[in-house]
């Protein structure tokens, strides 16, 4: 049964009547169980560099998103939820609820050419839901590494894969540029598909997911792990995406704008097609669907708005990091707001887990955290504080601990003001500050008070920044709160101690896709590496 999220006026007589619903409803609880007595199905949605501002239910009016934003308003919402800077970090902290650092993965993202992936010690998210009996099923982009096949999907805990292996391709052609080659990577579970060239990525992935909510069994529960191509740019920096979808949005009038906007217009419809298929067959009462973007917005090529949030997709600031995401379920015991505790990617694995009725105990050596009870009631969070990275090769660092994040050597950018005049259809001014709906999750920051251009520069001296009360970074208290940067920067020291290097070993000529019918597929053998040879 679907959730209907109610507004009432408090009256005397309003007042009696929750009173005695709140009774019945603790009555009922006490014999039902906390999940069916079937294990839930959970459908993970991933989208790809999907700036902060770029969903109506965060007060986007230049890009409605109505799919998206029934499911949120709806469910939870996340207010203080974070991410990884870019793709393939914080795919490594979702599938293994542990820090990049932890295995070497904290530097940018996996290469075409690098024979380096998630290591094989890592433990996945399928793995543990393949152990609670669930059917584990990949649609989408993987992009942690597959230079062996032991890297790819169906090796590491999936029943099935379809998608593609690297960081982008073309949406149509499929095929991806590197720096020195260019390869096709589409591929069901290990077999190329090149049946599908030409087909838009987002519904052709769309249609695999489906297919496989059509195709299972309502009585075994279903892991589906659908991650989006969209709304990552194609092959050079290209936005693509059918006139179905831009025509929608005449009153942009940037093209590149425009076109990422019918992106993002087609990545809603997608996720309103998988809630249909799960309400068509039955499992929908059963299910847990989660949202999330992997990182924020690359706002430099003036297509995805983090506004107002500082900075862009590969930075420590709030654009790059905070991430947009929801929860949204029938089996949510107070759903219909905003969860404003602390959560990171890596508690989506503990999370789930526990969901899928596993006992959280049994995992080890998690950075993550069981956030189910906070999401599900709306108790106070368990995280009290969050890495965002130390990255040795960058030489920068980010931490939040409660309010205070401290932001060290990253590179300065400013906030990024998106254009303001468009019109939408009724040839009416808009823009992120126009009137929306009172659900929206905005984040209000003010004007830019000129004192933010230049009292921070991390190169030069680490900055604090309470992002409670200054979500958008505009006032730098590092002087003024001595001890509390102090203690910040102990913390950086005491994770960096359990760091690991960074695995990233040169590009391989082997890599080719030439050497392989013209596909980027894996291309070494584990068993034939040399001694020596850096691989985890």
């Amino acid at each position: 049964m679907e959730t209907v999220c109610l507004s009432i006026p408090v009256t005397k007589a309003t007042h009696k009547l929750a009173s005695a619903l709140a009774l019945w409803l603790f009555i009922v609880t006490l014999f039902t169980p906390v999940f069916a007595a079937r294990k839930p199905h959970i459908v993970f949605i991933l989208a790809d560099d999907l700036g902060w501002d770029d969903v109506s239910f965060h007060g986007s009016e230049q890009i409605p998103t109505p799919n998206l934003d029934k499911l949120a308003y709806s469910g939870v919402q996340l207010h203080n939820y974070y991410v990884q800077t870019v793709c393939s970090p914080s795919r490594a902290a979702l599938m293994t609820g542990r820090y990049p650092i932890r295995y070497g993965l904290q530097h940018f993202v996996i290469l075409p050419e690098v024979p380096s992936g998630l290591p094989l010690s890592e433990v996945t998210m399928a793995n543990y839901l393949k152990r609670q009996g669930y059917s584990t099923h990949m649609v989408g982009k993987w992009h942690l590494g597959y230079f062996a096949k032991e890297y790819t999907p169906t090796f590491r805990g999936f029943d099935s894969h379809y998608g593609f292996y690297l960081g982008h391709q073309d949406y149509y052609t499929h095929n991806a540029h590197s720096e020195k080659y260019w390869g096709f990577d589409m591929h069901n579970d290990l077999e190329v598909d090149r049946a599908v060239f030409g087909d838009y990525s987002t519904e052709l992935f769309t249609s695999k997911a489906e297919e496989i909510i059509r195709k299972h069994p309502p009585e075994k529960p279903l892991f589906l792990y659908f991650a989006h191509q969209a709304v990552h740019y194609a092959n050079d920096n290209k936005m693509e995406a059918p006139y179905k979808y831009t025509s929608r949005f005449p009153y942009i009038s940037d093209e590149k704008r425009r076109t990422y906007a019918g992106m993002v217009s087609a990545l809603d419809e997608s996720v309103g097609n998988i809630t249909r298929v799960l309400k068509e067959t039955g499992l929908y009462d059963n299910s847990v669907i989660i949202f999330s973007t992997d990182n924020g917005g690359p706002s430099e090529y003036c297509e995805s708005f983090n506004t107002p949030l500082r900075g862009v997709k590969n930075t420590l600031w709030e654009g790059g990091i905070r991430g947009t995401g929801f929860v949204h379920s029938t089996l949510l015991e107070k759903p219909c707001r905003l969860f404003r505790g602390l959560m990171h990617m890596v508690d989506w694995l503990p999370t789930i887990y526990h969901v899928a009725g596993g006992n959280v105990t049994d995992l080890k050596n998690l950075d993550g955290l069981n956030l189910w009870d906070s999401i599900s009631s709306d108790i106070p969070s368990p995280r009290t504080e969050v890495l965002h990275n130390i990255d040795p090769v960058y030489q920068n660092a980010a931490l939040r601990v409660g309010d205070y994040k401290i932001i060290i050597g990253e590179k300065k950018v400013n906030w990024f003001t998106p254009p303001q005049l468009t019109k939408n259809s009724e040839n009416i001014t808009i823009n992120s500050e126009g009137q929306s709906d009172p659900r929206a999750d905005i984040v209000h920051c003010g004007p830019i008070p000129a004192i933010a251009y230049t009292n921070c520069d991390p190169h030069k001296k680490p900055c604090l920044y309470n992002v409670w009360d200054d979500p958008c970074e505009y006032y730098n208290l590092a002087d003024k709160y001595p001890d509390v940067l102090r203690n910040l920067l102990h913390k950086v020291q005491q994770y960096n101690a359990t760091a690991v290097s960074p695995w990233l070993p040169p590009p391989d000529k082997n890599a080719n896709p030439q050497l392989r019918n013209n596909t980027w597929s894996p291309w070494i053998t584990l068993s034939d590496i040399t001694y020596g040879v850096d691989y985890r």
